[in-house]
């Protein structure tokens, strides 16, 4: 059985009844996100990211792919929302930050990528003396696995809708690449943010009737314009990186 970990996932295995997990606290940041300048988010979280955080769209892989991410740090390796292993209070914390140290991947087994995904955990988070049961004496789930077991079956449903939304801006040709550049103060040295992609607005008006209601149908257009007014949340960014630096 071949199982690939998810980005920022070390090693994962599946998930047993009889094993004793390691939860995050309260507020905790999990470890890989600590360093991280940018989050997966799933297709109903943009209503809520937007509050917060700036939201682009990242290649990954080839073949125009793309993945719907919420910006975290002006450059590599910095979470400025993340206050020593806290989340920043009062700010939402992205689904793919909570559900650590659990997932849902898919498995390859002899050589066959199977259909259905598969419920793992961090294998570093598998602790028999200060971790939780999940699963009472009968195999039971209880209440708080019950909850998490529900965030990571919707993530993945979103995650799926994510993908053919991505797929569908950049079948339309709607997505081009973009550079972020601002300075702390007079005389800063500036930074420059790349690697990100965006909708670009004037293409929209060029597309047919068809491809039009199909954004309409699918709820994508809505979230494009969700996506272009986040983009005023670079300035949040920065507030942040000048109040962290003072």
């Amino acid at each position: 059985m071949d199982i690939k970990p998810p980005f920022g996932y070390k090693a994962v295995v599946p998930l047993n009844r009889t094993q004793k997990i390691r939860l995050l606290k309260p507020g905790e940041t999990p470890e890989f996100a600590r360093g991280l300048n940018a989050i997966p988010i799933s297709y109903t979280e943009f209503a809520i990211v937007v509050r917060e955080y700036p939201i682009v769209f990242a290649a990954i892989g080839g073949n125009n792919q793309f993945a719907p991410v919420a910006v975290l740090g002006m450059v590599q390796g910095e979470n400025l929302y993340d206050q020593k292993g806290k989340w920043a209070p009062n700010v939402y914390v992205p689904a793919y930050a909570r559900r650590f140290p659990f997932c849902m991947t898919k498995v390859t087994l002899d050589k066959v990528e199977q259909r259905d995904r598969l419920i793992c955990v961090e294998k570093s988070y598998i602790d028999e003396k200060a971790g939780e049961s999940l699963f009472d004496a009968k195999g039971q789930a209880i209440p708080k696995w019950k909850e998490i077991e529900g965030l990571l079956t919707q993530f993945e449903i979103d995650l799926e809708r994510s993908r053919e939304m991505c797929g569908i801006l950049a079948d339309y040709g709607l997505l081009e690449p973009f550079t972020m550049q601002a300075k702390l103060s007079k005389g800063g040295s500036p930074m420059a943010m790349t690697g990100m992609h965006r909708v670009a607005e004037t293409k929209i008006e060029h597309l047919n009737a068809a491809q039009l209601k199909n954004l309409v149908k699918k709820g994508i257009l809505s979230r494009v314009y969700t996506h272009l007014l986040s983009l005023d949340n670079f300035a949040k960014l920065l507030d942040r990186k000048a109040t962290k630096a003072a």
